[in-house]
């Protein structure tokens, strides 16, 4: 390996400042949707699929190039590839600020997520490039860390202090808001990814190695698989699982997916060794990486739109719930980190989804969907469950990789963190898009039949009845002027008179506070099942690292070394803070 200490046009300080500031701007645009779904639902009125796409897109767009960036970074230069990061970014950033409907902000997220899926791999491996000395690499790599958790703690915050400082209240019932205030955090990360660009001027770099290269057709098959599956189970919401193109979807989605394992098996440079999972340990380590991430943003998504976007709790008091859900991922940084070096790791993961799953269970038994002034739970009463969320988070989020490459040989240690890595973030990638299809089909389901009965009640026709009741939950409550103007339409569209179509629409708005208040409910009874999910994930979770034995001892220093010359610098120096017992918290 050679340091790029030495090399022209830069220093290592503004090297380690582009890294860090680069690694909390990724952080910031990665985690700000989670404070903000339920304003989302109600600002775009949009439905529970729109919703899903939004909180789910951005980790997408990390996850399915996660494999090949760092190897990007080393054929055409880190230095250059974060630029087109941070400039990436900036594209989504402002795109999100501006986004006027859901399909904007889909889109948004999307470029947003390209844009963090570089910087993440890239900041982490300049300042590995410039830290030769193991101990001191180990300390950067901590602070790195440390830098990554900054920006999920300062993301809710950010969002909650927008919305309360810069909406502007619009005029009219059917315009509540003039300007929503959570625009200005987007613009703020775009100032922020502006910043980066600028430090990054006299950052240092290291040589392009040509000679490495790129599973174009793993990439693309891998790719294109997951972002099938992701369609099928996102349509799903809205759709059902029966319909044609959500069927179709999950069979191109298994077809890409079983012809990326067999380029894999037979490429001489692979993305993903799959020789890894003949390792018991290792092979349940991935899962548990999947199920576990998985029940925790599967929580916090709930969460976010059970709080902000059914019980109409203010933005900023969302954020502060965030606060405690990512908060002890950052303070608790050196406690994990003594863990991992003084008790074995599998009992940090462990007793971490064990923690994990108590709040998903607490969570499950919450009056959801009715906002506080109407009997529904206090948003304060949110804190405690949250807070065993947050720390077992921080317990497991590091100890997975620390776990995954104590049970491999030495030559395979940054690929076992790479590949780790990759089935973490499918996991938080899987947590909005698999809990909304739980949440908005059971919501459904639970809605159809006292939404007849008050339409019947209302004196409805019945074919006026029908048609409503094809419109979801989410729908009456997120979008109710919409859903108004689509029956008058329609209803006049199909002959009724003016008079009648008055009459009807009179009569829906008389019954809103019916319809809305179990259209709550019915959204909240789907919610709970989400957070029963996520707790059981969790207790598997817990359960089948149990079983994680026949680990190796802890990786030297020397051996780490060894396997970076074999490896992509990105991946091994990940393996290298793991062997220090040094979590990166991601």
């Amino acid at each position: 390996m050679s340091p790029t200490l030495k090399a022209p046009g830069g220093t290592a300080r503004a090297t380690f400042v582009t890294a860090y500031s680069a690694v909390t701007l990724a952080q910031i645009t990665n985690a700000l949707p989670g404070a903000l779904n339920g304003t989302f639902a109600i600002d775009f009125r949009t439905s529970g699929a729109g919703l899903t796409w939004i909180a789910g897109m951005f980790m997408m767009g990390i996850v399915v190039f996660e494999l090949s960036w760092g190897l990007l970074g080393d054929k055409f230069g880190r230095k250059k590839l974060l630029y087109i990061g941070a400039l990436t970014s900036i594209v989504g950033s402002v795109l999100a600020a501006s986004a006027p409907t859901t399909g904007v902000m889909i889109t948004a997220q999307a470029i947003g997520g390209i844009g963090a899926g570089i910087l993440f791999p890239i900041s982490l491996s300049m300042i590995a490039a410039i830290t030769p000395d193991h101990r001191a690499r180990a300390r950067a790599i901590a602070t790195w860390a440390g830098f990554l958790s900054l920006g999920a703690v300062v993301s809710p915050v950010l969002a909650g202090l927008t919305s309360q400082l810069f909406t502007v209240p619009g005029e009219t019932p059917e315009a509540p808001v003039a300007f929503s205030g959570w625009r200005v955090a987007y613009l703020v990360a775009a100032v922020l990814a502006v910043t980066v660009m600028g430090i990054a001027v006299r950052a240092q770099d290291v040589p392009a190695d040509r000679a490495r290269r790129l599973d174009m057709a793993g990439q693309a098959t891998l790719a294109l698989g997951l972002i099938a599956l992701l369609y099928s189970t996102v349509q799903a919401v809205d759709s059902g699982f029966g319909a044609w193109d959500v069927v179709a979807g999950y069979v191109a989605g298994a077809a890409l997916l079983i012809a990326f394992v067999a380029i894999e098996a037979r490429s001489q440079h692979p993305l993903l060794h799959l020789a890894l999972f003949k390792n018991r340990a290792y092979a349940i380590t991935g899962i548990v990486a999947v199920t576990g991430m998985f029940a925790f943003l599967a929580i916090a998504f709930s969460t976010s739109v059970a709080v902000g976007g059914l019980a109409l709790v203010e933005t900023w008091k969302v954020g502060i719930l965030f606060v405690f859900i990512q908060g002890p991922a950052f303070l608790l940084i050196p406690v994990v980190g003594w863990l991992i070096h003084h008790v074995a790791p599998r009992w940090a993961l462990t007793g971490g989804f064990a923690l994990m799953a108590v709040s998903g269970f607490w969570l499950s038994t919450f009056r959801l969907g009715t906002p506080e002034q109407f009997g529904g739970t206090p948003w304060t009463a949110f804190i405690p469950p949250l807070l065993l969320l947050g720390i077992g988070f921080a317990l497991t989020v590091g100890a997975i990789t620390a776990v995954a490459i104590n049970t491999v040989d030495p030559q395979h240690i940054g690929m076992a963190s790479a590949t780790t890595n990759l089935l973490r973030d499918l996991g938080f990638a899987l947590g909005p898009v698999i809990g909304s299809a739980i949440a908005f089909s059971l919501g459904a389901s639970a809605f159809a039949a006292p939404l007849a009965g008050i339409l019947n009640g209302a004196g409805l026709p019945a074919e006026a009845a029908a048609g409503l009741g094809q419109v979801p939950p989410l729908g009456f409550l997120a979008g109710w002027q919409g859903v108004i103007a689509e029956f008058s339409g329609h209803a006049l569209a199909g002959g009724a008179p003016q008079a009648a179509v008055e009459g009807m629409v009179g009569a829906l708005n008389t019954a809103r506070p019916a319809i809305q208040g179990v259209a709550g409910t019915s959204l909240g009874q789907g919610f709970q099942m989400v957070y029963l999910v996520a707790g059981l994930a969790a207790t598997v979770s817990a359960v089948l690292t149990l079983f994680i034995t026949g680990g190796r001892t802890a990786p030297t220093a020397d051996q780490v070394a060894e396997s970076t010359e074999a490896t992509a610098e990105a991946d091994a120096e990940e393996a290298a803070q793991a062997a220090f017992k040094t979590p990166i918290a991601d």
